[in-house]
């Protein structure tokens, strides 16, 4: 199996103040886990130092082949673009449509041929089930087609691990219901790790899979059979 993910007798701060101690999990290529806890209990603290936001003071820990504990502000970028982020609120540029929000990023991240950008973008929307939806401004999309374009930006730069913080927290459930669906069809068909942060644990019942469960300063494994 190849490890994607990995902490070792990690400890997770927040400026001086420890928030998680002692954590040890690892994640290989293709596995699909839930990261659960209540609020203030470390989630995000956690997606933070593993996206290279907050430093690895304490332990080790390596993501998609970086060493947190080494890693550089100047490597921090090249991190992240093997890495796939997909946030709650979206965070989509208003001003311009799905395919130039697409093309925003992969210029960004040192895309330069045309025709490449444009098969790329081509690609991922398909993938999401949005290939129709390319000249759509943010607007005319719903909360469940908008999150489509965050996974499908999430994919651009073809990342080993995806990192989902609450990514179904805006969403009714059965549009919940339907990115879940697609993250676990990611993860399965394209072997792409995937950590999700969520709240919702109706979602861990429907869909069961690895649950990290952030309690008390630690960080909880537990294993559940997939259906």
């Amino acid at each position: 199996m190849s490890i994607v993910l990995e902490l070792q007798d990690a400890s997770i701060y927040q400026r001086d103040q420890i928030i998680l101690n002692d954590v040890n999990l690892s994640l290989n290529k293709g596995d699909f886990a839930y990261l659960i806890g209540q609020t203030g209990s470390g989630k995000s603290s956690l997606l933070k130092t593993l996206y290279g936001e907050l430093p690895l003071k304490d332990g080790n820990g390596v993501v998609v082949d970086f060493d947190l504990k080494a890693i550089t502000r100047k490597e921090i970028p090249f991190l992240r673009r093997k890495l796939g982020i997909v946030f709650q609120d979206f965070k989509l540029l208003s001003d311009r449509n799905v395919e130039e929000n697409l093309k925003f990023v992969l210029k960004a991240t040192g895309w330069k041929k045309k025709d490449d950008i444009q098969l790329r973008i081509s690609d991922v929307l398909e993938r999401v089930g949005l290939k129709t939806k390319a000249q759509k401004m943010p607007y005319e999309l719903s909360g469940g087609e908008q999150q489509r374009v965050v996974i499908a930006r999430a994919l651009l730069n073809r990342p080993e691990l995806i990192l989902a913080d609450e990514p179904t927290g805006n969403l009714d459930p059965d549009t919940s219901d339907k990115i879940i669906l697609l993250l676990r069809e990611i993860a399965e068909k394209y072997k792409v790790t995937i950590l999700m942060a969520t709240h919702d644990y109706t979602i861990l019942e429907k869909f069961p899979a690895q649950i990290l469960r952030c309690q008390n300063g630690r960080v909880l494994n537990e294993q559940r059979m997939l259906l």
